[in-house]
């Protein structure tokens, strides 16, 4: 079935409006990076199609010493902005220049696995979502809306509108495994920040993408670290613990016994990095 609607609102309120009246065969998107692809090759055939890019939730500026993006800006935009330097490295992982100019932060939430290298930044930094629907708004922490493979903790109704990130309070690191240098799908990435206090590590949050159902925190590898030096004996047991807790598949291209183990390998070269 072809397309029969498409519509591109003007405001976030007019947006809201129609995913109200239309509910679920409104089909959302922005720079449809993810959704044109699936639509060209008959994969997914919607009767109807909203397009955020006039919606004006396209900014990026800081409030309350925190970064606020919109769900529509896009990953060139990312590159532009100093506030939070791990968000720059994840945003020129995401494909080459031309999707970068047309990939959003918002939509990069909903890619399948192994995609998804932005929002595990977000989630390494303890990012909120913002979420509004015509009940109303709320906001939620980005760990929380990730509910399975392919499935979130939208309502019906509601719309990802964007993020706040708080500013860093500890050293970051983002790296990505991948079978070449630049726009590649990821093995396995790996984003964290640790927070040292007189040589101890006192918090700690690492985040995986591309080896389970969706971006992921390592509990068990965080846990590892707190009240540890971050020593070779302290780093050796987080990459440890992050490759047991991984949930590793198999496709094209990775099996799912590589990306255990460079799930651990990654692991141990950005905490060893963040350690010197």
């Amino acid at each position: 079935m072809a397309i029969q609607a498409y519509f591109l609102p003007e405001t976030v309120d007019e947006a809201v409006s129609l995913l109200a009246e239309h509910g679920p065969d409104l089909l959302v998107m922005a720079g449809g990076t993810l959704a044109m692809p699936l639509i060209n090759e008959g994969v997914s055939m919607p009767a109807m199609v909203m397009g955020l890019r006039r919606a004006g939730l396209d900014g990026v500026g800081e409030s309350n010493g925190r970064l606020a993006i919109g769900a529509t800006a896009t990953m060139t935009q990312m590159l532009a902005q100093d506030a939070v330097p791990m968000l720059r490295e994840a945003a020129r992982a995401v494909g080459g220049w031309a999707v970068r100019n047309m990939a959003t932060v918002g939509g990069n939430l909903f890619a399948p696995p192994p995609s998804g290298d932005f929002a595990v930044a977000l989630l390494a930094l303890d990012a909120e979502v913002h979420l509004l629907s015509q009940s109303g708004a709320r906001t939620i922490p980005l760990e929380e809306f990730y509910t399975g493979f392919m499935t979130t903790a939208l309502q019906p109704g509601e719309l990802v509108t964007g993020f706040h990130v708080p500013r860093p309070t500890g050293r970051t690191v983002y790296l990505k495994a991948g079978r070449k240098h630049a726009n590649t799908p990821a093995v396995v990435t790996v984003a964290a920040q640790v927070v040292m206090d007189n040589g101890t590590v006192t918090d700690a949050r690492i985040a995986l993408n591309a080896v389970g159902p969706h971006p992921m925190r390592a509990r068990s590898a965080e846990a590892a670290l707190i009240g540890q030096p971050l020593d070779e004996a302290a780093i050796h047991a987080a990459a440890e613990a992050a490759m047991q807790e991984s949930q590793p598949f198999t496709d094209a291209i990775a099996s799912e016994w590589y990306r255990r183990r460079m799930t651990g390998v990654t692991v141990r070269r950005a905490l060893t990095q963040l350690a010197s």
